[in-house]
């Protein structure tokens, strides 16, 4: 793109919030930023939404209906066209219908295009780590477990360590020509669960984080979602309080207004690269499948007789764990005892609790294992049905200055995330997922043999990884 010439960028967004009488707890929208430089324009498209594309509101015709028309009414190049799902979660429908999130997102691209005004631009960085956890713990066996509401979390004994996060905030500042800040693009890692108490509706702590950056800057601001794949909020499966995701946003939009107000601007050159990208199917699903069946027969095996149910282990658990050495009585009656009838008795009820709490871990186990077989249960079917060895994708590079936006249809995991960060030489480079489309999982090769939740809920084999590595770092050099 001309080096020489101003950037134009225009800002506009619309709601696309679900109109069937479901409860609201605060709107969804789709945001979008335009960039022109006289010679090519690149519209960033943020949608809340799960992904754009798959098994949620928007179908996978979505994203080529949407591109097709700004291309051929508002001119802006099909290879310079970023739709981001911020990857809210919330139950059942969330949007309107799809022709209306449709003509919605489209109105908004029109809008800002007509907004265009000349802008300098500047990037810059904070850090939010104390709201986030990698979910997908290592375990001491080498093996990984993602903390989910679907099942229990590990014994607290088999933890080893965290896996890692990605606690920075890229930040983009757009000021008009009169040195005010216009648009606040920013990108974050983590999984938007948390929701709100009532489990209303809500884009969660990204709507909670650009609605603070507009209040308190009185400019636009634009979430994308960066490697959430492994990342989650920390008090995600608290018991303590309800959820609510509005104390993460906050603290997201605070750090995110204190990084932009660090920024200079200055005027920038832009560039956008999209290539296409053939990642293979897992053909693994079927032999990880008859694992896990092994696995659940010998934890049924292991299921011995116990005398004990839930009203009996109950109270005999209490007092074993405020008096191990006198669970049965006070003290002095051991005292007075003259044989040793309480502690062959405690003895006894010891190894009843023993074998409760054995059989409890043991059906944790099974429920796990059971949620992971349902789920590649469900993406073998998926790939069958697909019927081929590979599914087609886009990767799409956007380079502003010296920030660098790179594309992903995967949810990212922070460890690919990284790899991109360390191999850019770029200052400022961020994996954007998931966009311009919708596979599911995208994890590191060297993760499919230990578990975890982002190995199960995917249909990518191994070889992935490699590939898009390739393609992604060579468009990052060509921009």
């Amino acid at each position: 793109m001309n080096k020489n010439v101003p950037i134009s960028a225009g800002v506009a967004k619309r709601e696309i919030t679900e109109q069937g009488g479901r409860p609201v707890n605060d709107p969804l929208y789709a945001r979008v930023l335009v960039m022109d430089d006289r010679t090519k324009r690149i519209a960033i498209i943020a949608m809340d939404t799960v992904g754009i594309g798959g098994p949620f509101d928007l179908g996978d015709d979505f994203m080529d209906k949407l591109r097709a028309r700004i291309v051929s009414e508002l001119s802006i190049d099909p290879s310079g066209i970023l739709i981001n799902a911020t990857h809210t979660h919330t139950e059942g429908p969330m949007l309107c219908n799809q022709d209306a999130v449709l003509d919605r997102t489209f109105e908004a691209v029109k809008e800002a295009c007509d907004n265009l005004r000349i802008v300098t631009v500047g990037s810059g960085m904070a850090m939010e780590s104390s709201a986030i956890i990698n979910r997908t713990l290592r375990l001491k066996d080498g093996t990984h477990q993602t903390v989910r509401q679907a099942h229990p979390c590990p014994q607290d004994e088999d933890v080893e360590s965290l896996g890692p996060v990605d606690p920075s905030i890229g930040i983009l500042r757009f000021d008009s020509e009169d040195a005010k800040p216009y648009a606040i693009l920013y990108t974050y890692s983590c999984h938007p669960l948390l929701g709100v108490p009532d489990k209303a509706i809500t884009a969660n702590f990204p709507g909670f984080a650009s609605k603070i950056i507009e209040d308190c800057t009185g400019c636009s601001a634009i979430f994308l979602q960066g490697t959430l794949g492994d990342v989650c909020e920390v008090l995600y499966k608290d018991v303590t309080q309800p959820m609510d995701s509005e104390p993460v946003g906050r603290l997201l939009g605070i750090s995110t207004i204190k990084g932009a107000r660090e920024i200079q601007t200055r005027s920038v050159s832009v560039n956008a690269i999209t290539e296409k990208a053939e990642l293979p199917l897992r053909v693994d699903i079927p032999a990880r499948i008859d694992d896990l069946k092994q696995k659940q027969e010998e934890l049924l095996e292991s299921l011995g007789a116990m005398s004990l149910n839930f009203k009996t282990f109950l109270p005999l658990y209490i007092r074993h764990m405020m008096d191990p050495k006198h669970p049965s009585d006070y003290s002095y009656r051991y005292m007075q005892a003259r044989d040793d009838r309480l502690h062959h008795l405690d003895a006894q009820n010891k190894a009843r609790i023993q074998k409760y709490l054995q059989n409890i871990c043991t059906m944790e186990k099974l429920c796990r294992i059971r949620s992971d077989m349902k789920t590649l249960e469900y993406h073998d079917k998926m790939i069958r049905d697909l019927g081929k060895q590979t599914v087609s994708c886009e990767i799409v590079g956007i380079r502003i200055g010296d920030f660098v936006m790179i594309s992903s249809p995967a949810e990212m995991l922070v460890e690919t995330g990284q790899i991109m960060k360390s191999s850019s030489p770029y200052r400022h480079t961020y994996v954007i997922s998931p966009s311009n489309g919708y596979v599911h999982y995208g994890a590191p090769a060297s993760y499919y043999d230990k578990g975890g939740y982002e190995v199960t809920e995917c249909m990518l084999a191994p070889e992935w990884q490699k590939i898009y590595e390739r393609v992604a770092l060579d468009i990052i050099r060509r921009l």
